[in-house]
């Protein structure tokens, strides 16, 4: 009974399985402060390299700034509860 079972619901597994996976991935983008500062960069350098408009680079630099600093106040609220 419990091998049936097993063979039912490993599509099932595998789903919340890649789900955890994918929710792990984006949580450790939206919280790496390196990979901004690495984001902010290459937005500098295509921003150099006429890649962008002044108008699109604002925007962009600006939500990145956004999201920095977001990671740097939930770190030090996770300082101050400990």
């Amino acid at each position: 009974m419990f091998l049936i079972d097993d063979i039912f619901l490993s599509p099932l597994n595998l789903v919340i399985w890649l789900g955890k996976k994918i929710n792990e991935i984006t949580e450790k983008e939206f919280s790496d402060e390196g990979l901004i500062k690495e984001k902010l960069m290459q937005l500098q350098l295509r921003f150099e390299m006429d890649e962008i408009s002044e108008d699109e680079y604002n925007k962009q630099e600006k939500e990145l700034l956004e999201r920095l600093e977001a990671i740097r106040k939930a770190k030090e609220e996770s300082l101050a509860t400990q």
